[in-house]
């Protein structure tokens, strides 16, 4: 039976503005993935494929977890994350909607920056709303199709968007779901007769003891 296993990829470059900048795991996401790694040995975890995008946040997730899979990674651009800092600087050169700098600022500005990107107001977008909704699919269902259990290294957008995909998210639920998915946080998928079902969301089981808490992180 095929399953899709989800995982966010380790903390990055929390200070960067920019996409190039942010690509690189710091030490702590280095050390949650690695934890995530030991947890999927321990319970005898064995992966019939392996997928990452191609972001250097996504290999480096992988190469720490170092799942056991009979088959090389599959490195895939259609699991990489939207460009969030591209598309924010849009929204702040042509509408005056400034990056924030707090998570509570995040909860405003991700409606607004959806919004608008959805809209077709953000001229000069890397892509459409829709085509990244549409690659996210696609991806997703080449993936169930395969035999066995897959694991996905990927970003907190494409989780929220296979997660709007499942459940028939609105916009502000959409948003507010991608800001609570956690870094190397685990969140998995049943293919049933076309469709995906849920059967996991933002699971730290590895981060899940008092000595971990702090490893607890979203951005």
């Amino acid at each position: 039976m095929s399953h899709i296993v989800l995982v966010r990829h380790g903390q990055a470059n929390t200070a960067a503005r920019e996409e190039g900048a942010y690509d690189r795991l710091s030490p702590l996401g280095h050390q949650q993935s690695g934890w995530l790694g030991d947890h999927f040995r321990q319970r005898g975890d064995v992966f019939a494929h392996v997928w990452t995008g191609t972001l250097r946040r996504h290999v480096e997730t992988a190469d720490a977890i170092a799942a056991e899979t009979p088959d090389p990674i599959t490195r895939d651009e259609r699991l990489n994350e939207l460009e969030y800092f591209t598309l924010s600087h849009l929204l702040a050169d042509q509408h005056g909607i400034t990056l924030p700098v707090d998570r509570e600022g995040f909860v405003r500005h991700l409606p607004s920056l959806f919004g608008h990107w959805r809209d077709g107001k953000l001229e000069g977008a890397p892509e459409r709303f829709d085509q990244f909704e549409n690659r996210v699919r696609d991806a997703l269902a080449e993936i169930s199709a395969l035999p066995g259990r897959s694991l996905v290294v990927t970003s907190g957008g494409l989780i929220g968007m296979a997660m709007r995909l499942t459940l028939g998210l609105e916009m502000t639920a959409f948003c507010n779901l991608c800001l609570s998915i956690q870094n190397t946080s685990v969140s998995s998928w049943l293919p049933l007769e076309g469709q995906l079902a849920l059967t996991q969301f933002n699971a730290l089981p590895h981060l899940d003891t008092p000595e971990r808490l702090f490893a607890q992180t979203h951005i």
